[in-house]
Formats: C-alpha cells, structure tokens, sequence
C-alpha cells in the first residue's frame, strides 16, 4: 500500500474535476446500480497514469456528451473498491491505470494500460469523446 501523503495530489487530481472516490466493495456496487453512465478510472502512481491517462480523461470531459457519474478507485491503496471495479470489467484483465464506461451497469467501453502507454492524452480523450458520443 502507498502512503496516502504520497497519493494525495493523484487522487485530487481526478476529485477536484468531480470525481468520486470508491473505497469498499460496496461503494463499487452502489455507484453501478446507478441508472445512466458511469466512467470508472482506475487511478494508479505509474508515470502513464500521470502523464496520459487522468490528463486525457479531464480533456475528455470537454465534450457535449459527458458520463452521468464519474467514480474513482485507487489500485495498490483501495484494494477492496478496486479488485471489485475490476471484477466488473471481465473478460479484460485487471489494469492499472485503466478506464471504463458503464452504462446502466454494463460495461460498453474500455481502455486498458496497453492503450495509455506511450499514447498522449489528447488521444485517450479522443477515444473516450467518442465512447461518450456513443454511450451518453
């Protein structure tokens, strides 16, 4: 587990354009029973989640179609919420950072940390834009 002085800034990155944070299982459950959209970032300290994946996602939420709810787990700090997120996320493997949409509770979109590596954030945004597009 990650000390949360040291993961403070990364989850306030994403909190301070409103998202919410998932920190248990049943926080999980509860935001996906939500009618409507749901984007799911699984934050993590790597560099690409820093320099690609929430940059890109904060772009993404520049657009006229946007999720209904925007949540957040932490892997390797909100181990219950995020092995719960991921569960979800079947057949994809867990990883991390990675980016879903849920529609209704249903995953129709997602985004693995093959597809952030090496991949500049305006293109993580392009891609969720029209997963937005698509979905919202």
């Amino acid at each position: 587990m990650y000390p949360a002085e040291l993961v403070k800034p990364m989850r306030e990155e994403l909190t301070s354009i409103g998202f919410k944070e998932l920190t248990s299982s049943e926080d999980v459950s509860n935001a996906l029973s939500e009618p409507g959209t749901t984007l799911v970032v699984v934050n993590s300290i790597c560099g690409c989640a820093a320099a690609n994946a929430r940059p890109g996602v904060n772009y993404s939420l520049q657009n006229k179609k946007t999720p209904d709810h925007l949540v957040t787990v932490f892997a390797g700090v909100d181990n219950e919420a995020t092995k719960s997120a991921r569960d979800l996320m079947v057949p994809f493997p867990p990883s991390s950072p990675s980016i879903a949409l849920f529609k209704d509770g249903t995953l129709v979109h997602m985004i693995e940390r093959h597809h952030i590596e090496g991949r500049p954030a305006e293109l993580i945004a392009e891609n969720l834009k029209s997963a937005f597009d698509d979905h919202c």
